[in-house]
Formats: structure tokens, sequence, C-alpha cells
């Protein structure tokens, strides 16, 4: 960076994996470039420079942002005497980012890395916190003469609901009230653009996003784009001379973008270019293949995309018209190009080019008008391994090939060639016979020295090389006026650009002299009668191949604007309007036919009624905000009628141009149908929303049997706390399928083919809040299931909560286990949900075994009922009941304390009780047998002992008789 005599150059060693800088080293030169002193800012501290800022107003005043090598230790370094000297100063961040006032030199904002944007009044040495949640790049310092206030900061931030708003607030008190948000809802993140007088937001809409601007500070608009020019994206491209000059992705294009221009309001646009081609560089960001001619206004080159193929095209009129560039007769040795227009003609590489070997792109000066240079090409398209240098002296009218470039080179030798006279003859200079790549040219911004830097590197590795060149003693005096020549801005023959007769002066090409800093291009400038090339087609129509304008199907030009009100006027279109920026004077009107009406009293239409941040989903005792708008109609004399579903009715005059929205909370929950009705003599319309207004959910408890037979129908049963009826969204996941199913009801039911561990997962969602549960269920081919039902007093010690139920359930399998001799891990207890207390026992297969080489005594299957008879079975039952009864006793002791929480569930589950389904099953052969035998008991009830209160199980003795005989 250059200051007067004094240039800054900052070296640094990037890792990307690391993604961060490890190593730099700043030089400063005060001679232009002749000596470099490498700075030690702090000798004997490694300090690692990421970047440094000049301070537009006073080029003086840098900053430069440190950091040590852990990253622990942030720092500034500051200077007011470029660079000559730096002081240290601690901050407690880390700096991404410095944006100065681009008037009061002192005053800089910091963003960091959490997302806090701090100010600062005395160039860094005190920071204080302006906002937090702050979206990186989205933040703007007032543009003077527009903004009221020249300290107020335009944020982009986030809220706490997750929306993204655009607010504002001065930096010297940006307290809460103060923060001002200028939208209603939510923006999109990464939007807020503030260019000048115009403001751009986009706010997402159902599948597409609305475009909206607010000039010089008014309320936000939406933009008004052709009604079928669906845009699936937005670049601002221009928004010079108060016009708006946007690129538009529409929705079936993929890397082209139409260009539109706007009218003075940035609201109207209408076709400018088709198909302009595109691309999309790193960290996301968009090119349009789009370059605006600097020096005369009005100019631009595009790269259109024909038939698959770039063409490049030239306006003068901003985009009214567009032709070809016309190609020179000959080429540089002064031989015929046989390109004939206008099948055949210039093309260049103006934003990027896909061929990484191509040189450069177009360049254009404030202080060099109608001089345009380029790297491009001869034919029918661009071609992306053709690169010749052309230039222009007459902006875009006639063009000289000067020089022609290997594509295909893969070394550089340090060659510099330079031309004083407009390319018309070049200079050679060999600075050294070593290969070097060269990587840029450093000059002062403002084209006020003749001093330039080239710098390259001979590998990746190695260090800079630089080199100074001086043009000082080529030109050793000023210019005077007889060392200027006059030339014309015209369009082929036609000398009236933008309405306007304009001549410019140049150098003479014989003249070797500086033109100072006062020096001005343009002499002078006449208007011009108008014509037809001055006007162009209005929004909504739509120009034919005879030139003229007629309206679109889907536009009435008759119909009022949308916010005409009653006792103003609006205008009827002719289907013309004068081009932008144009000053041609009398001659032809072609907006003679446009006609002014009255206003009539218009029905209201559009109307919308939202919540502020878009909130449908509320807790009981929230502030909610209601907004009211309509997109036509009359307003003034419109009565809105409200109602807030709870109660609450009101009705307003005026409702939309209130600055108070409304403010309502809603104390019990429940779905509020919020409606409004705008109604006037000339019709009404109605808008409504549901607010659901729900407690958080706490927590969800998964209700499932751990083990299943295969193919059998199985309850799932989601218990959430606290219970929001209606209001609860439900998603399963059921194994390893990646799609839930969705049920407002709070079970479902579900079986499963296959053996093995199958996860289940409930999420049970209400507003925003979302809680889950997960459970394993164990599928087997077979399975028995013996049904347990406890005696009633049991009852007064449940608290109806799932520990209870599965310390319940463990205890009395540890005690069947014992009792049985069987292993625990076959036997499963499962205590079901509600009152009264029931439970079922499940009888697990036992787990494979290798198969052993059975005998021949083996082979016979005996009845276990024909060794010990049937009063054998009856003394085995007896026993197992006497056991239970030891357990109910335990059972009573261990479980009858009132657990904290039971009269939760207790409430929760008498709204609803929800039942396991378990049907018993056996197998063919233990029914036989069990049917024949007659003296076994239908069912043996076990009976309580003593005077003990005791808690009693039942068991039927004929399931488990079926049990010990398979």
């Amino acid at each position: 960076m250059f200051f007067c005599s004094v240039i800054l150059i900052l070296t640094k060693m990037f890792h990307s994996d690391m993604g961060k800088v490890l190593e730099s080293s700043l030089w400063r030169s005060s001679d232009y470039g002749t000596t470099y002193v490498k700075l030690n800012l702090q000798p004997g501290i490694p300090n690692i420079i990421t970047n440094f800022y000049i301070c537009p107003a006073n080029k003086k005043k840098i900053i430069l942002v440190s950091s040590s090598m852990n990253d622990r230790d942030q720092s500034l370094f500051i200077s007011t005497d470029e660079g000559a000297i730096f002081q240290k100063q601690q901050i407690s961040f880390s700096v991404e980012t410095l944006v100065f006032h681009p008037k009061e030199e002192d005053k800089v904002l910091a963003y960091c890395r959490e997302q806090r944007l701090y100010f600062s009044t005395d160039l860094g040495k005190k920071w204080q916190l302006l906002q937090e949640r702050v979206t990186k790049d989205r933040f703007y310092w007032s543009v003077n003469g527009i903004d009221n206030e020249p300290d107020l900061v335009h944020m982009e931030i986030q809220h706490s609901s997750g929306g993204f708003l655009y607010v504002t607030c001065p930096i010297l008190n940006c307290t809460e009230r103060n923060l001002k948000a200028h939208f209603s809802g939510y923006i999109d993140k990464n939007s807020l653009l503030v260019n000048d007088d115009y403001i751009f937001i986009q706010s997402a809409s159902g599948n597409w996003t609305k475009y909206y601007v607010s000039y010089r500070r008014n309320e936000f608009v939406q933009m008004k784009l052709p009604k079928y020019a669906l845009a699936k994206d937005m670049q601002i491209i221009s928004t010079d001379e108060n016009q708006v000059f946007v690129a538009v992705k529409e929705w079936h294009q993929t890397d082209t973008y139409n260009l539109y221009l706007s009218d003075v309001q940035g609201v109207h646009f209408i076709l400018a270019l088709e198909d302009v081609r595109s691309t999309k560089q790193p960290e996301e960001n968009v090119v349009i293949d789009i370059h605006e001619v600097r020096g005369v206004k009005g100019v631009f080159l595009a790269n259109k995309k024909v038939n698959g193929k770039v063409k490049t095209y030239i306006t003068y009129n901003k985009g009214r018209d567009w032709q070809l560039l016309s190609p020179p007769a000959t080429d540089m040795n002064g031989k015929p190009t046989d390109c004939h227009f206008p099948e055949c003609s210039v093309h260049l590489h103006l934003r990027w080019a896909d061929n990484p070997y191509v040189s450069g792109t177009v360049h254009t000066k404030d202080s060099a008008p109608g001089l345009i240079m380029g790297a491009g090409n001869l034919g029918a398209h661009l071609v992306e391994y053709k690169e010749d240098m052309y230039i222009t002296s007459d902006c875009g009218n006639t063009w000289r090939q000067v020089s022609r470039v290997p594509i295909d080179r893969t070394e550089l030798s340090f060659l510099y060639r330079f031309t004083v006279d407009e390319g018309h003859t070049w200079t050679t200079h060999n600075f050294t016979s070593t290969s070097v790549f060269v990587d840029g040219l450093l000059s002062e911004p403002g084209d006020e020295t003749l001093v330039m830097t080239i710098f390259g590197h001979i590998s990746f590795r190695s260090d800079w090389e630089l080199v100074k060149v001086d043009f000082r003693p080529t030109f050793p005096r000023h210019c005077l006026p007889d060392d200027y020549d006059s030339w014309n801005l015209m369009n082929q023959a036609e000398h009236c650009i933008m309405g306007e007769r304009r001549e410019f002066r140049k150098r003479k090409i014989s003249s070797w002299c500086i033109k100072g800093k006062n020096f001005t291009s343009a002499v002078t400038s006449k208007p011009c009668q108008c014509t037809d090339s001055d006007f162009e087609c209005d929004y909504g129509f739509e120009q034919q191949k005879n030139g003229q304008c007629f309206p679109a199907f889907w536009y009435n030009p008759d119909a009022p604007s949308e916010h005409c009100r009653l006792g103003q006027t609006y205008t009827s279109s002719s289907g013309y309007r004068k081009v932008v920026l144009n000053v041609c004077e009398g001659g032809v009107d072609k907006q003679q036919g446009s006609t002014q009406h009255q206003c009539p009293l218009m029905a209201p239409k559009g109307l919308r009624i939202v919540t502020k941040g878009e909130r449908l989903a509320v807790n009981p005792g929230d502030d909610v905000t209601f907004i009211v708008s309509q997109d036509q109609g009359d307003t003034l004399n419109t009565k809105y009628q409200v109602d807030l579903g709870d109660g609450f009715r009101a009705i307003y005059v005026n409702l939309t141009l209130m600055d108070e929205p409304i403010l309502h909370r809603y104390e019990k929950p429940g779905i509020y149908r919020v409606s409004v009705k705008a109604e006037n003599s000339a019709g009404s319309d109605e808008a409504m929303v549901y607010i659901q207004v729900n407690s958080p959910l706490q927590v969800v408890h998964l209700e499932v049997l751990p083990v299943l037979r295969r193919g059998q129908l199985m309850n799932l049963t989601a218990l959430v706390q606290p219970s929001n009826s209606n209001l609860t969204v439900f998603q399963w996941w059921l194994g390893d399928n990646l799609q839930p199913r969705l049920s407002l009801e709070n079970s479902i039911l579900t079986s499963f083919n296959a053996n093995g561990q199958i996860k289940i997962t409930v999420q049970a969602s209400c507003g925003s809040s979302m809680v889950q549960d997960s459970k394993v269920v164990t599928v087997f081919d077979q399975l028995e299931v013996l049904p347990l039902v406890f005696s009633e007093n049991i009852d007064s010690c449940n608290p109806n909560v799932p520990e209870w139920r599965e310390d319940i359930g463990r205890v009395i399998s540890r005690i069947l286990a014992k009792a049985t001799g069987l292993s625990e891990q076959l036997l499963l207890t499962v205590v079901r949900v509600g009152l009264p207390t029931t439970a079922e026992l499940y009888l697990l297969p036992p787990p494979d075994k290798p198969k052993r080489k059975r005998s021949t005594s083996m082979d016979k299957v005996i009845p276990f009922e024909k060794i010990i008879g049937g009063r054998g079975v009856l003394i085995i039952v007896i026993m197992f009941v006497i056991c239970l009864l030891g357990v109910g006793g335990f059972i009573l002791h261990k479980f009858k304390r009132k657990i904290p929480g039971r009269n939760v569930y207790a409430q929760m589950h008498n709204e609803k009780e929800q039942e396991m389904t378990s049907p018993v099953n056996h197998s063919e052969d233990t029914q036989n047998i069990i049917q024949g035998e007659e003296f076994i008991d239908d069912d043996l009830d076990s009976q309580t002992l003593g005077n003990g209160r005791a808690v009693v199980l039942s068991i039927n003795s004929r399931e488990m008789h079926s049990y010990l005989s398979s």
C-alpha cells in the first residue's frame, strides 16, 4: 500500500489445513520502494500480523491486527505517521474485520469471531460493545447526506428466536430502547446491503424469495420484476446515478442471469439483457460477467451466452440497446483480419477467464475515459485458449490488436512491456534472465504517482521478487493546454449518447507530460433533442420486433397503482419511460400518451396478519406482537376488525399506518384463531393466523414391551409431560429406517418380522420444544406369556411411574428365578401401565447352544404329568404361590412409600390410560396335553396367610403347567 512516498508490504505464510497465518513480516519503504526496512514491532516477542487497515479519511493513520502464536493474546498496533511508529494496544477480543468511518478518521468498527460488533471513537485505544449476534460483513456506517445521524450503524442481527432482523442504532447510545427495526418480519441471512441511497433486503416467502428496497430511507417496498420473472437469486450490479442495475437468475436458468434496470426508486424493473454468463467463486460468491466502463456513464460490457457460446456486447445507454464489438480491419502487423461484422467480432474476458493462463481481464480508469484494454479474440464467440490484447481509445467504437500472448506457457521471464501512447508502440525491458512468475503490480490509488512496484516469485517456496519501475524521468514536465486533443463520444455514427453530446480531452500521443491531480477529462456537454432511442419500455410493457412497446398479457395499464389512495392521482402509462440519466430536451416525447386519473376508493386486497418474528407457537404469558399489512387498496378510509381469539376484539381505523402494532398476551394454553377483516365501501378482505399457546415439553417416556414375538402387533405409547392435547406431534423411528412415522396420537401399532434387537425412538414436539426417548425391543420366534394379577391393596402403593414398574418387575423375576431354579435371564416381568396393577411374566427361550448327539433314550417324549401325576403338579404350584406370598410381602414393605412425582404421572394417566396388548399363545402340543388331564384344577388362587397385610399374586395353573411340561 502507498502513502505518498511510503510503501507498506505485509507478507504472510498461510497454512491452509490449519486455516491460520503461521508467519508474517511487515516491510516499509519511504522512498517509493528503492529500499525496504523490516519493521520489528516488539523486539524479542514474535507477533503475527494478520491484516492491516488504512483510514480512508486520513491515509497516515494505520491499524495492524496482531495475534500471538497460540492465538490467546490479541492486540492492535496503531500508527498516525504512515507507519513510522506503532503503539501497541491490547484488546480482549479476536478481530476478524475492521471498518473505518468514511468521514471521521478516529471512529472504527471491529467485528470479532464471536459475532460481536465493537466500536471505538479514539482510533482503537478503547473499545465498547455495540451489539451481539451480528452477521459477518453485514454492518455499515451511515451514508453522508442520506442518514440523519452521522454515527448511525446499519446491522443485520440474529434474534433470540433464530431469525434475522435489520436494525440500526447510534454507536454512543445503542441500548435496547434505541435499537430500531426497519422491517416488520425476519429477513434472510446475509441479505442486508446498504448502497448509497438504497437499502436492500430479502425475505423467504413460501417457495420463493421476495426482494425489498428502501429508497432514501423510506419504507421498504417489494421490488417489482415482470410478473413471471420468478427469481431464484438476485445480485446488485450497480446503484450509480439514481438507478438500480440488477442481475436475476430466473426459475429456468442455471449458469446465466438476466439484467434488469429500475426506475429512480428502485422498485419497478424492466429487462435489459438476457442470459449473461455467471460463475460461483470461493465462499459461494456469485460473479456476473459484466463490466461497468469507468469514466463514461451509461457504458457497460457484458458477456452473453448465445446457443451455448459466449459473445461480448456493449451498451451506451445503460442497457437499452446492446451491440457486438466491431472488429479491426487489420491485425497488429497490418495484415487483414478477414473478420466480417456481425458474424465475426471482438470478444473479451471481462470479470474472469476459465483458462488460468489468461493474463488479465478488462481495464478501464476514471482518469482515462474512453480507453478500454482487455484480453480476448476475434471470431464468432469467445475462445478460452486464445488471448490477444485489444485496445480502444474511443470507448469501443474502434478496436486495435496490440499484442499476442501465447496461452500455453509454463514459464515466464521477468519481461516488462509498456506503452505511453495508447498501445501504438511498445517498449520491452527484461529485468532478469531467470524465469519468474509475476503476481501483480502495485500503484498508488488515484493515479497520483508514476512509480509502480512489480512483485512475483521464482518458485512456490521462494522469496518475493520486487522491481521498482519509475516513470518520472520519462515525463519531466506538467502538461499545458496545447498538449491535449479533444474527442467526441459516439456510438458508431450517433453522436448523441444518453441525450447529450459529450466532448472529452486526452493527452496527445506525442506529448510526454504529466496531467496532474487537477486534470478533468470532460470538456463540454450539450443536450440533444429527444428521439425514440431516448425512451424505453415502461414496467409491464414488452418491446415487439418493430420496436413498439405493448402491455404484457398479465398487466393492465389502466388499473390504479397498488398504493393509490383516495384524493391522490395516478398515471396511466403510455408504455414508455425516459431512460434514467438521459438529459435530452424537446423533440420526441413518447410519454405524451400518459394520462392522469383520480384514485378511486379501492377495496383492500392482499390483507395479512403476522406476528413479529413470525412466531406461531408461544408459551403462556409471552408477549405476542401482531402486525397487519395489505398489498393494495385504501387504508385511510378502511375499518379493521381484529379478533385475537380469546375474547379480545377491537376495531381500528388506518391500522396499517399506525406506528405501534398490536401487543397481546395469552395466559392459557390452547389454539387461538386470530382474524382481521378490512372493510370499506368498495369491498373487504380477510386474513387469519392460528397461534399455538403451550408450555414447553419437559420429558417423554416411551412405554414398550421389551420382548416380542415375530409378527406380533405391538402398541408403542409415548407419555409426555406436560400433556398438550392436540398440540403435540410424534415422530417414530423404528429400527434402521431413516424415515419416521408421524402421528398426532401418542400411540401407534406396529410389528417386526425379523428376529433380533430393534431400537425404537420417539420424538415429541410441541411448538419450539422437542423431547426424545428410546427403547430396545428383542424379537423372538417363540415366546410364552403368563399373566400375573395382584391383590387390590397394592394399588395404594402404586405411584404409576415407569421407575416403580421397572423395579417391581425386577424383584418378581429375581424371586421367581430362585423359587423355580430357572436362570433369571430367562424370566422377564412387565408391570402394565395404569390401575389396577397387573403384570405379565415372559418366559424367554434359552440362547442357542451347539447341538449334541442325542441318545436313543431321549427320542421318546414322556409327558411331565405322567411322571409325577396331577397331585405333584398341584404341590409344585402351591409351593410356587407360597414363594409369591413372600415376594408380595417384600414388595409391600419395599414399595409402599409414596414416590415423588406420582401425582403428576397419575394425573397424566387418568386422562388417558394406555394398555400394551400381549395375547397369550401356546403351542398346539402343550394345549392338547393340558386338555387331556381332567384332574388339574381350572384355577388355583393363592390365599393371604396370617393377620398381616400382604400382596398376593394369582397365577393360572394351566399356563404354569404348560410351561413346565414343555
